[in-house]
């Protein structure tokens, strides 16, 4: 060969390496190159903590594209001769500002003094560039649709909306999935110089964290997936599972009061009780599904007290709603519409999903975020980005996931099914009381969760249960 020709195949060789390369870091392979340092400064409402922005390429499909900044803030350990490393946390929603959950107190003296705790706002939310269109979500048609007019009407409203808000956020409204945010939490890691992470995410925030785990096990030091969102269901399961638990949150409700003398309901028909009160509510405007809805996020808390005040009373209820986080409505079209198959296309598959909803739940009627979860994401065109598979770890470590064994609102079954799906990679941790969100519910969940991430010893498989207050 010809010394022109050496060079002009060596030219070719090395192109298709580079090629080769860049494609394997768009396909989830931790880039060995450092990402852009953050700069630090003290956070404007806690003097504790640090602040900054890290820019990442809105697209990971395309590094070298457009860039967006990530918030970020951290809680440095208070004990740095016993650091362990970083502790990323999520506090789920989505929705929820994980720079803010770095600097909150719900983490133990323990934690804090050992770990710098992080937490990166997901896109969309916080302060990173959220989206924001709640205002362009008035005047709404019912989402339990009667009949075909109606379930029409629906789906025009969702297609309406959604443009307005695609329109008024910009690019990043069609990059704020999972994957995305596994992609920006792995750069955040390269950018704190770290060899690898502990995660604790809790609710919407195991998403990300069964993403980041697919992608960067071998990133993973110990990760902590508390009241698991199961991102294997198809939209059967993501309804009708969900229906289920809130009906069996609802049976504990009563079991409890017809064993205690301070519920106001002892000795009654607890669930007769509670039909009564649904067709009283009948005489108001909405007043049984804003009943129903009210008996959710009490069932969530779980708060019994005002869960027998919803019955025993005919006043007004505070609605559960969807707004628990600053931004959820506007941000889950985003998001979860982009992690989950929810696409209900027609009034006929729309009707055997709501008779599967009743049939899982006749008490509850199905469940407040299962359902609107569902019927939010009617219209969105095309199918998801980031769509719903089973969970393959096999290169993470032993990851915690833990649960209530009556939670209504991400199902006890998820955390199951995610144990099952990977059995060598995941121990469970059940807690066989109630309410939303494990963690910190009783000295031995957050002892568990404690021990293991800061000496990696895999706790016991279940903690009793603790009453809620009266």
């Amino acid at each position: 060969m010809r010394a022109g020709g050496a060079v002009r195949s060596l030219r070719r060789a090395l192109a298709s390496s580079i090629v080769a390369t860049v494609l394997v870091t768009c396909a989830g392979v931790a880039s060995a190159e450092p990402a852009p340092a953050i700069a630090w400064a003290p956070c404007a409402d806690d003097q504790e903590g640090e602040c900054g922005t890290l820019s990442v390429p809105l697209d990971w499909a395309k590094p070298w594209g457009q860039r967006i900044d990530v918030a970020v803030a951290r809680h440095k350990a208070t004990d740095p001769a016993r650091r362990i490393g970083v502790l990323m946390v999520d506090p789920g929603g989505p929705g929820g500002s994980a720079a803010a959950f770095a600097l909150s107190r719900l983490f133990s003296p323990d934690l804090r003094a050992r770990f710098d705790i992080v937490g990166i706002d997901s896109r969309g939310t916080g302060n990173s560039l959220p989206i924001r269109c709640a205002d362009l979500m008035t005047d709404p048609p019912s989402s339990y649709p009667a009949d075909e007019a109606g379930f029409t009407a629906l789906v025009q409203y969702n297609k309406n909306v959604l443009a307005k808000c695609r329109e008024r956020s910009g690019p990043i409204f069609d990059h704020a999935d999972s994957a995305s945010v596994a992609q920006d939490m792995d750069a955040v890691r390269r950018a704190l110089g770290e060899r690898k992470i502990s995660y604790l995410g809790l609710s919407y925030g195991t998403v990300f964290g069964q993403a980041y785990a697919e992608k960067f096990g071998d990133r993973v030091r110990a990760m902590v997936l508390d009241s698991v969102v199961d991102h294997s269901v198809d939209l059967k399961r993501f309804v009708g599972e969900r229906a289920a638990a809130v009906d069996d949150s609802f049976a504990e409700f009563a079991r409890w009061c017809d064993r205690t003398v301070s519920c106001a309901l002892h000795g009654q028909d607890v669930h007769a009780a509670w039909e009564a009160a649904l067709v009283r509510a009948d005489a108001e405007p909405l007043g049984r599904q804003r009943l129903i809805d009210s008996m959710y996020g009490a069932l969530s808390v779980p708060d019994w007290g005002y869960a027998t005040h919803l019955i025993a009373t005919t006043g007004a209820q505070r609605r559960a709603g969807l707004s628990f986080e600053p931004n959820y409505e506007s941000v889950r079209l985003a998001t979860v519409c982009q992690d989950f198959s929810l696409r209900i296309r027609t009034f006929s598959e729309y009707s055997r999903l709501r008779a599967e909803e009743l049939r899982r739940s006749p008490i509850m009627r199905g469940s407040l975020i299962g359902h609107d979860e569902a019927t939010a994401c009617a219209g969105v065109p095309g199918p998801p980005s980031n769509p719903p598979h089973r969970l393959n770890i096999s290169d993470a470590p032993k990851i915690l996931v833990l649960s209530a064994r009556h939670d209504p609102t991400t199902p006890y079954a998820w955390a199951v099914n995610i144990h099952r799906q990977a059995p060598r990679n995941t121990a469970l941790l059940t807690y066989e009381g109630w309410g939303h969100v494990a963690y910190p519910q009783s000295a031995c969940t957050r002892g568990g969760v404690d021990d293991y991430l800061l000496d990696l010893k895999v706790p016991a498989v279940s903690c009793p249960a603790i009453e809620p207050p009266r």
